[in-house]
């Protein structure tokens, strides 16, 4: 049965629905679309909850309905996705695509660093460098977290800085986020974000992002155009499209508080 439902307000047309199946609680984001013709219901694995998208028309009620019918197959899913890998030691994160063991080594001095993995460190863990972090243990999610942050900044600012000076565009500062659904944005002002977790994809992967959203600097939609001017900034843009699309859910799991 579900619990409650949350109206958000009404220019976003979202809602939350909260359901209780076998003694668990699930997540809906409701959704109205004006395309919808049918309810279609999906599972995101960044946000571990459901989204219902539902026709314009549709009312609460039948949204509400449908939902609780497939609440058993929203659990299954749910159940089904990945589990998340926290910053703690011993877990092993993408850095910039390649794999690294973090170790706690609060002996040391420093405070982020990365160093290769040598025979006593590895123990079976299937990594190419160790991250390392000094300091107190309840201190490690945030270092590493921190680190990480500075990390995407300077890629993604040295990224936007050449794509812009291509262009011959003023440069433009770059903001971070942790967003659920996007990697990237350009406002109508043309200020640019995207997600720190880019940083634990391969290379080419952020720099393609970083020149789509600069290519939006000069064309703010998707238009033949704009592809074009894409395409001329980054030589990688079907390979970073398609390892977004195969891997890009997975960045979301790095990360939760251990």
């Amino acid at each position: 049965m579900f619990g409650f439902l949350k109206k958000a307000p009404a220019t976003a047309r979202v809602s939350l629905l909260t359901l209780t199946h076998a003694g668990e609680t699930i997540h809906v984001t409701l959704k109205r679309a004006p395309t919808a013709r049918r309810f279609t219901l999906r599972v995101r694995f960044a946000a571990r909850d459901a989204v219902l998208t539902m026709p314009q028309r549709a009312s609460m009620q039948e949204a509400c309905a449908f939902a609780e019918r497939n609440a058993a197959w929203i659990a299954v899913r749910l159940k089904r996705l990945p589990d998340t890998i926290p910053f703690a030691h011993g877990s092993i994160l993408p850095l910039r695509g390649v794999d690294h063991l973090l170790l706690h080594q609060p002996e040391k001095r420093g405070v982020v660093w990365t160093e290769p993995l040598n025979d006593t460190q590895v123990d079976g863990a299937n990594a190419e460098m160790a991250l390392c972090v000094s300091g107190r243990a309840e201190h490690v999610h945030r270092r590493i977290h921190d680190h990480l942050k500075r990390e995407a900044r300077r890629d993604l600012e040295d990224a936007v800085t050449r794509h812009t000076q291509t262009l011959d565009l003023a440069p433009r500062s770059v903001g971070l986020r942790d967003p659920i659904s996007r990697w990237g944005s350009c406002s109508s002002a043309g200020a640019l974000n995207f997600s720190w977790r880019l940083i634990f994809a391969p290379p080419f992967v952020l720099d393609y992002l970083a020149a789509h959203e600069v290519a939006h600097l000069v064309h703010l939609d998707h238009s033949p155009k704009f592809w074009a001017l894409t395409h001329r900034l980054s030589p990688a843009v079907e390979r970073a499209e398609n390892w977004l699309a195969t891997h890009g859910a997975h960045l979301h799991k790095y990360g939760a508080t251990p």
